[in-house]
């Protein structure tokens, strides 16, 4: 991932002295994966998994803890400390500590929502249509998880439908084969200093 990786370092600093990159996209369309390839290439970037914000009574209402557990402290420069949320005991965790790092990811669904957007350095939609995610993040779970799936579909749907993250996307990220395509998104590439060079629109990423 070397272009988007250097890219990425050449972003201002978004949240206090983090550059904060957002991954958002569908449930089940690979965030978490790609995340944590992008995190290794950044040489061990921390991750910030959305699913440990979110629970079972918000799905989609955690911005509040997120802005006061995570985005003030980094914000301030200090370390941030959040309480994961465990799915299956439906409870919240031990606290967990963030640093300040020079990048700091951001995966999950909402990760570009309309609170965050400003105190992201950069927005990334992975970019797989909404059913064939969904497909994806059904035979991943389970049986076990198909009563989640049924209310998930739906407080997906009306989310997007009031905040949507895709048109404000930096870049768009599709796999393709053992790697992924980064294509610039609909909001542009959120770079100072972009190459000019004929392949930076669309460009192999292994």
């Amino acid at each position: 991932m070397h272009d988007l990786v250097s890219r990425i370092h050449r972003l201002a600093p978004s949240c206090g002295p983090v550059r904060l990159v957002g991954v958002d996209g569908h449930a089940g369309s690979g965030k978490s994966t790609f995340a944590g390839r992008l995190a290794a290439a950044l040489g061990g970037a921390p991750v910030l998994r959305l699913d440990d914000i979110a629970s079972h009574e918000e799905l989609f209402g955690w911005t509040g803890r997120l802005l006061s557990q995570v985005i003030g402290p980094l914000g301030r420069g200090d370390q941030a400390s959040y309480t994961p949320y465990d799915w299956r005991a439906r409870a919240f965790g031990p606290p967990r500590p963030l640093p300040p790092a020079p990048v700091v990811v951001v995966e999950g669904v909402g990760a570009g929502r309309r609170a965050l957007r400003p105190y992201l350095a950069l927005l990334l939609w992975m970019d797989l249509p909404p059913e064939e995610s969904w497909s994806r993040g059904r035979a991943r779970d389970g049986e076990e998880q198909r009563d989640f799936w049924d209310g998930w579909v739906g407080a997906e749907q009306r989310h997007f439908a009031d905040d949507p993250s895709r048109p404000f996307a930096h870049q768009l990220v599709r796999e393709r084969g053992k790697g992924y395509e980064v294509l610039s998104g609909p909001a542009g590439a959120a770079d100072p200093n972009p190459p000019l060079t004929q392949g930076d629109e669309s460009s192999a990423v292994c």
